[in-house]
């Protein structure tokens, strides 16, 4: 399996971005996939993520800026993040993770979103927000 990020970059505070997250390897129907940020000197955190029933949840400090999808298709599958009003404080390393099991313990703590381990990792992608 493999996850390969794409669309990070340095935007102005208030632009936007796009990320995306092709994910190959992985044919099964049942999972949760995510995107994570770590800031520098931090623990990597839960930003947003989307199980195989579409359900999704969102760390509380992007809830109305940062929208997850994805994409399921014969054999491929695709997540996304669109990020809108970004801040300086959303510069960060974004990653996104697959976890072949459902997301069944999910929990919000200091903004952040708290989920099961994900069992498989991109290299990440570096987004700058500059004021």
């Amino acid at each position: 399996v493999q996850l390969v990020e794409s669309g990070g970059g340095a935007v102005q505070a208030g632009g936007s971005l796009r990320l995306a997250c092709e994910i190959s390897g992985y044919t099964y129907n049942r999972y949760c996939m995510g995107w994570f940020r770590q800031f520098p000197g931090k623990e990597r955190e839960g930003v947003a993520i989307v199980e195989s029933d579409d359900s999704t949840s969102t760390a509380e400090s992007v809830r109305g800026r940062f929208t997850i999808s994805k994409v399921k298709a014969e054999n491929s599958l695709s997540l996304y993040l669109q990020m809108n009003s970004l801040k300086p404080e959303d510069t960060a390393m974004y990653y996104c993770g697959l976890r072949t099991q459902p997301c069944n313990h999910i929990r919000w703590s200091g903004g952040a979103l708290v989920v099961d381990a994900m069992d498989y990792w991109g290299k990440g992608t570096q987004v700058t927000i500059s004021s």
